[in-house]
């Protein structure tokens, strides 16, 4: 066993080396890059996975190229987020124009679907192996760089099939029919094509058999609607067809992974849907918001997804993720005391923009005890409508946004990149109040005033926000934070 040594040993070593050693070259900083491939969705005849390329250096690197062979009977049927060449099961990715750049203990991702069922074999990026070459250790000792928390999670086996029966479905009507008979403990598993309809689940799972919808990145949902006459407040209602890309509506404990939503007036909508796990969705060219947690849709998650191109019609309403509504529509929205409870939601892993209108995440006025981490925020594109100029508008209450990078360059309108606001904050209702922000790296592209802008303090006097020394910022107009900052 490995024991630690007290600090003061510590100390006392490092001087003497330094001591013995005092024409040793100063270390070179140097980004040091490894790839992971996370399975999102897996079905018969393929799978879809995601590859991230992680910063373990102390350097930026300016650009990546992953390499990996695959077995005999497998091959690459799409990608995104790369470009891709091939010399027979030889492939090699290099990174896009948006996502060469990583940061260290930052990480960009790229992603494709396969099929055959095999996995990649020789990895490695930029030269050397995705899982890390082997360092030789330096003379003098250096202290450790602090990387931002939580780090990429280490996949897990995926199995073949989720358990319960699977329906497999190739059609808009087959679809149809399937969300609406769904049972507990069901996998309904989408075939490559375009699905266009209004698609709604009202059937519920629950925590010991959540229902499934999965399907390759190449499974497109779309929704050339709305159409009818629209019910007071949403509702499904025969004859009104509302444009949403997926309808969940008073259906808990579902997973969605894997396939893609765009060309609807929204992408994903979540009403009255709690423990619903939504992993590696692609949402894109939408005219509204692209995910919304909406009438206490609590305990969510949203992982391993990209969210691009929004609000192309309501650019003001273009949210990327939107937590909870407006206390202005908890008349429709609010079914838990008259408030829209969407807590504890987790949105991790993600990229969202660029190209999102709005924010990439709206956390309204109402909701408690989220989550916001490991997200990579692309500001191009951001309206300035609506007050839409920031990364996340901090309304709710009690919120951790942690290792989170983003970005800024034109086009746009952008203010700070995390903001806070207090709509009617009362003692039970401290909005805007008692969120911690820890390791986010914020580059404001020379147009942003602060990384984060906490817009009061004395109404959070009881319940103050809290940003950490941990967070980094660049291409700052007035700096890190207009508060006081804490160890």
């Amino acid at each position: 066993m490995r024991r630690a040594i007290p600090g003061a040993l510590t100390a006392a070593l490092a001087a003497l080396v330094i001591a013995v050693l005092p024409g040793l070259p100063a270390h070179a900083a140097a980004p040091r890059l490894t790839a992971t491939t996370v399975q999102t969705s897996v079905w018969s005849t393929g799978y879809g996975a995601d590859v991230v390329v992680s910063n373990g250096g102390d350097a930026a690197s300016a650009s990546w190229v992953v390499s990996f062979d695959l077995p005999v009977g497998t091959a690459v049927a799409g990608h995104w987020s790369a470009v891709k060449t091939q010399d027979g099961q030889h492939y090699t990715f290099t990174n896009a124009g948006y996502n060469g750049d990583v940061a260290p203990g930052g990480r960009e991702t790229f992603g494709f679907n396969a099929s055959g069922p095999g996995l990649p074999l020789n990895c490695t990026v930029n030269g050397s192996p995705c899982a890390g070459a082997p360092t030789t250790p330096t003379p003098t000792p250096t202290p450790p760089t602090p990387t931002p928390s939580p780090t990429v999670p280490t996949p897990t086996p995926t199995p073949t099939v989720p358990a319960g029966p699977v329906v497999e479905v190739a059609t808009a009507a087959q679809l149809t029919s399937a969300l609406a008979a769904a049972v507990p403990g069901q996998t309904i598993r989408l075939a490559p094509g375009e699905y266009r309809g209004a698609f709604a689940a009202v059937r519920a799972g629950t925590a010991a058999k959540p229902i499934t919808l999965t399907g390759p990145r190449t499974a497109v949902l779309v929704n050339d609607g709305p159409s009818g006459e629209a019910p007071s407040c949403p509702v499904p209602t025969v004859g009104w067809d509302p444009g949403y890309g997926l309808w969940l509506y008073g259906a808990p404990y579902w997973n969605l992974s894997g396939f893609t939503v765009k060309d609807s007036k929204k992408g994903v909508v979540l009403d009255d849907a709690h423990h619903v796990t939504i992993d590696g969705l692609y949402v894109h060219h939408v005219e509204e918001e692209g995910v919304h947690f909406r009438r206490s849709s609590a305990d969510g998650v949203l992982r391993n997804s990209v969210v691009e191109y929004t609000g192309l019609v309501q650019p003001g309403y273009g949210e990327g993720v939107y937590l909870g509504s407006a206390g202005s529509n908890w008349g429709c929205h609010g079914n838990s005391g008259g408030v829209d409870r969407s807590d504890r939601v987790l949105v991790e892993n993600n990229r969202i923009g660029p190209y999102v209108a709005a924010e990439a995440v709206d956390v309204k006025e109402g909701t408690f005890g989220g989550t916001i981490r490991g997200n990579t925020f692309d500001g191009r594109g951001i309206s300035g409508q609506n007050s839409a100029d920031s990364w996340i508008d901090v309304k709710g209450v009690d919120y951790l946004i942690q290792g989170n990078r983003g970005t800024f360059a034109p086009p746009g309108t952008f203010a700070n990149g995390y903001e806070t606001h207090n709509p009617a904050t009362t003692p039970a209702f401290p909005n805007g109040c008692g969120t911690v922000w820890r390791d986010n790296a914020s580059d404001l592209g020379g147009v942003g005033a602060y990384a984060v802008k906490v817009t009061s303090t004395s109404k959070c006097a009881g319940r103050p926000n809290v940003v950490h020394s941990s967070n980094t910022v660049t291409g700052a107009v007035s700096g890190l934070t207009n508060v006081p900052v804490t160890p």
